[in-house]
C-alpha cells in the first residue's frame, strides 16, 4: 500500500510515517514510480508505535521496542526492559512536571506581589 493509504488506515500523518522511516522503524519499498509501498504488517507496526508513544514513550524510547512492533503489543506481557524504559520516562516526566509547577508557582508569587501593590 502507498503511504496515504497507510495514514488513512492507521491515523497517523504521512509526515509521521516518512519520520517513523526514518528512524528505521518501520520500512518500505520504492515503486518504479518512486512511491513508497508499505507491506500489510505495517499497520499493525504503526498501531504499536502509536500505542507506545501515546503512552509517553519517545520515538527513542519505542526504538528499543523494534523487535516486538510486530506483535500484539496491547496484550503482550511487558518485558523487564520494556518496564526499564517506562520507568526512565515515568521519572523523566515526573521531574519535568514538578520543574513546570515550581516555575508556575514562582510566576503566581510574581504576579501576586504586583497586583498586592497595585
Amino acid at each position: 500500500m502507498r503511504i496515504g493509504e497507510l495514514a488513512r488506515r492507521t491515523g497517523v500523518s504521512p509526515r509521521a510515517l516518512r519520520h517513523y522511516e526514518a528512524a528505521d522503524l518501520i520500512t518500505s519499498t520504492r515503486a518504479a514510480n518512486g512511491y513508497r509501498v508499505y507491506g500489510e504488517g505495517a499497520v499493525t507496526r504503526v498501531s504499536n508505535i502509536r500505542y507506545l508513544l501515546d503512552a509517553g514513550l519517545t520515538l527513542d524510547d519505542v526504538s528499543a521496542f523494534r523487535s516486538c512492533l510486530d506483535g500484539d503489543m496491547p496484550s503482550a506481557p511487558p518485558s523487564a526492559r520494556g518496564l526499564d524504559i517506562a520507568r526512565e520516562r515515568l521519572a523523566v516526566l515526573d521531574a519535568r512536571i514538578a520543574a513546570q509547577t515550581e516555575a508556575r508557582n514562582r510566576l503566581a508569587r510574581r504576579l501576586g506581589a504586583v497586583s498586592d501593590r497595585d
